[in-house]
């Protein structure tokens, strides 16, 4: 099977983002730090914490990050997480959710495609779009 997988890069809140992410979303989340690696105990202790690696998991959904990086960090904005949900009021859960702390660029709302969308770059720097097809049938 291929895939694609969004792979997130923190600036030493990797732990913090994606336990709010599995807070927001659900999934098992694993964590491994620099000072769980064999070399962890020859770098300084305020190392020692960084996310060498970060894997959520739930269903089709798979979130990866890392606080680990050799050249500055730069936030674009030419990329974003798009959630496809079936699921009306699952969409709105995690829409809300990781709307906490958040700059919304666009509430949801029905599209003349008749589809609920809308859009947010979270408190962590992170634009997700939210899409929710099929709502031609739905009253609300």
């Amino acid at each position: 099977m291929n895939q694609i997988v969004a792979y997130l890069t923190f600036n030493g809140n990797c732990r913090e983002a994606m336990e709010f992410y599995q807070w927001c979303l659900g999934g098992e989340l694993q964590l491994h730090t620099l000072g769980d690696t064999p070399m962890g105990g020859r770098f300084p202790r305020g190392y020692r914490s960084y996310v060498v690696t970060a894997s959520l998991a739930k269903d089709n959904m798979r979130l990866l990050a890392t606080d680990m990086l050799d050249r500055s960090l730069v936030r674009g904005n030419s990329m974003s997480i798009l959630l496809e949900v079936s699921d009306r009021e699952i969409m709105e859960g995690y829409y809300n959710r990781l709307k906490e702390g958040s700059l919304e660029t666009q509430p949801l709302d029905r599209t003349h495609w008749g589809d609920l969308f809308g859009g947010l770059v979270d408190k962590y720097g992170t634009q997700w779009l939210f899409q929710c097809k099929n709502m031609s049938n739905d009253k609300n």
